[in-house]
């Protein structure tokens, strides 16, 4: 089979940074996909992309289609001379040029045809067309006169197959082999010799990596080096560095220094003006203590690079003072003051303000608190205020800073740190592997303000449907979890549902608990399927229905030990044939008549289980009582060896179906072990 590498790249204007890998990704798909369609085989595809491009480079693409053999089936050979003619009509054919073939028991005509595979430079037009117009974007753009259009204006093509141009024009561009490089350094324009050439070409030729990861790596490698020779060490955003990577194709990083006088402005604000104004990196020293420098990163090689220093020194210090501004003018009103703002906020349609809303969180933390033992009235107070930052300066310039700054101003407002931590804290965790708030009272008041969010929309028919989550609620409720999981926090989450439930105006239906329930059971679910856990432990839980999420966790850790133990299995089919056994019958207890039992094996079973009953249904260490519960493996194994449960005697039979359904209302305790079984 001839193969040749084939070379895609696409020369645009500066692509949108943080839909450049999205951009590339989809390229990848959709080209290999009409790849696969038609059948053209390679080895493997590398992805490329800098902010003025998108490549593909295909190795030992196939050079031509196979040859492909059609065939048709027609009627039988029996079937009337007018159903053969139009079968053999629509083949483009005469009755006489069909064959006739055996197929099951009959013999019928068929239309055989060879069709000879085409050539993959022929194809490569339509290919590639297709791929590039197949890529999701949401705002296109069109440009001049064309009746085209793409995230940005494309203004070069490259297509390739070994070290010929293929012959095609795809969005108003023929293709060549001519790339441009930086725009203001180096060889503006050059020759691309051979596909398999391109990576190395452009290194060569115009100093650009484009590969993405390696010139991500680059980026990295190169803000350490300048934090280093600051004496202090870089924190690296890997967002952040994604974001910095898909601005430069030519990446030097330099350090520069604002007015240390910005320090005694709270350091995230600082921070974010940084990088999400700026896309700067920020140093610490070595008590990592915030700097008065920042690491970026420029797109040129300069001559004097104290000019570029100069400018982005220049271009910093406004945005500081902003924030300086923004900090002291903040400072002046008290966060209790700006409750009276958020009437006016709006929380959710049917949900009112987010006046309406803290009223909600500070009454269901309250309710959390005293449920769990922590200060109640702080937790009350952090929960009528956490949302007052919303309404300040800082935050109306930097949304990402919300809680942040209302931690720092609960401080300066007075209010004590257990409330100011709190409110720092509760929107953690913000998203899968966040850390979660660092104090109970932290811990309460995000509960509440998550919980009231899930109930509210639910509870007015706006959860997620399908794949669509457009207000995060799934991941909104696995925090939720846990927060209550790795908090260690035994709350009963049915009442917690209805409570928030009912905290909400009439137009949330307070018949969705169950649905409620239900939704975050399944992110549980989740959960422990991210976390490696068996799901049959997780179901076996969830037979017996806790109420509480912690006190699920430890019935599900109790179950994981439960099945390393080698007992286990021979514990688990006989609670499956006890289920089987009793799902028959309605006048079950657990009170046995003992003097009408019989055999050893059954006196002894009632002996051990009476012993067990007294010590694990009045205990909530699930690991220790299925500890004790694998002790009865023996005993339960020769009673079902020697005892025959429906016996003649209807006393008898009462006695023993009452004592195997005790013996399995001991397991119940803690799970339904049934469904552990294989």
């Amino acid at each position: 089979m001839n193969t040749q590498d084939f070379l895609l790249e696409l020369g645009t204007e500066e692509l949108p940074p943080k839909l450049l890998q999205k951009l590339s990704n989809s390229l990848e798909v959709n080209l290999t996909k009409q790849l696969d369609e038609l059948k053209l085989a390679y080895s493997k595809v590398e992805s490329f992309s800098t902010p003025r491009r998108l490549a593909l480079l295909v190795s030992d693409l196939q050079l031509q289609q196979d040859d492909q053999t059609i065939e048709r089936k027609g009627p039988s050979v029996s079937a009337p001379d007018q159903a053969v003619s139009g079968f053999a009509k629509s083949c483009g054919v005469t009755k006489e040029e069909l064959s006739q073939k055996e197929f099951g028991k009959a013999e019928y005509y068929f239309f055989t045809k060879q069709h000879k595979g085409l050539q993959t430079k022929d194809l490569l037009e339509d290919i590639v067309d297709t791929a590039i117009k197949n890529i999701p974007i949401a705002k296109p753009m069109r440009w001049g006169n064309l009746d085209t259009h793409f995230v940005r204006p494309v203004h070069w093509l490259i297509m390739m197959l070994g070290t010929d141009i293929v012959p095609a024009t795809v969005m108003g561009l023929t293709a060549g082999n001519t790339t441009k490089g930086l725009r203001f350094t180096g060889e503006k324009e050059f020759n691309i010799n051979s596909a398999s050439e391109y990576h190395q070409a452009m290194l060569d030729n115009a100093q650009i990596e484009v590969d993405f990861n390696s010139r991500k790596e680059i980026i990295r490698s190169q803000v350490v080096k300048v934090a280093s020779e600051n004496n202090a060490s870089a924190v690296i955003d890997e967002a952040l560095l994604d974001e910095v990577c898909a601005l430069v194709e030519y990446p030097r990083a330099f350090s520069g220094a604002f007015d240390a006088k910005f320090l005694n402005v709270p350091e995230e604000a600082l921070i974010s003006a940084m990088k999400s104004h700026q896309k700067y990196f920020h140093m610490l020293d070595k008590d990592d203590n915030l700097m008065s420098a920042f690491i970026s990163v420029a797109n040129i090689e300069s001559s004097d690079i104290s000019v570029i220093i100069d400018g982005n020194e220049r271009v910093i210090r406004p945005r500081l003072s902003d924030s300086e501004f923004f900090w002291e003018q903040d400072k002046a009103t008290t966060l209790e003051s700006r409750l009276d703002k958020l009437d006016s906020v709006l929380f959710m349609k049917s949900l009112g303000s987010m006046g309406d809303k803290v009223g909600r969180i500070k009454e269901l933390s309250n309710y959390i608190a005293k449920s769990i033992g922590v200060n109640a009235d702080d937790c009350a107070r952090a929960g009528l205020l956490c949302k007052s930052d919303l309404v300040s300066d800082m935050v109306g310039e930097f949304a990402d800073l919300q809680g942040v700054m209302g931690g720092y101003y609960a401080l300066n407002d007075g209010e004590n740190a257990l409330v100011a931590t709190a409110i720092s804290e509760h929107y953690h965790p913000r998203f899968a592997g966040d850390s979660l708030p660092s104090t109970k009272e932290g811990l309460v008041v995000a509960i509440a303000d998550k919980l009231d969010t899930i109930t509210g929309i639910i509870g007015i028919g706006q959860g997620p449907t399908g794949s669509k989550d457009p207000y995060a609620l799934r991941r909104m409720a696995l925090g939720l979890l846990r927060i209550m999981l790795e908090g260690s926090l035994n709350i009963n989450l049915k009442e917690l549902i209805s409570k928030s439930l009912k905290a909400h105006s009439s137009a949330v239906d307070l018949n969705s608990a169950d649905d409620i329930y239900k939704f975050m059971m399944e992110r549980l679910r989740a959960y422990y399927r991210e976390q490696k856990i068996n799901i049959q432990a997780f179901d076996a839980v969830l037979a017996v229905s806790p109420e509480s999420p912690y006190d699920f966790h430890l019935r599900v850790e109790a179950l994981n030990e439960f099945m390393l133990d080698q007992a286990s299995e021979s514990l688990i089919e006989a609670n499956k044939r006890i289920a089987n056994m009793l799902k028959d019958h309605n006048n079950l207890s657990t009170d046995v008549d003992a003097s009408v039992l019989v055999e050893d094996a059954e006196k002894a079973l009632l002996s051990a289980t009476s012993d067990l009953a007294k010590s694990i249904l009045s205990s909530t260490d699930y690991a220790k009582n299925m500890n004790e519960l694998i002790g009865l493996k023996n005993t339960i194994d020769e009673f079902f060896d020697k005892v025959m449960v429906n016996a003649d005697d209807k006393d008898l039979k009462q006695a023993r179906l009452n004592l195997i359904n005790w013996v399995r209302s001991l397991f119940l305790s803690v799970a339904d072990v049934s469904y552990l079984s294989s």
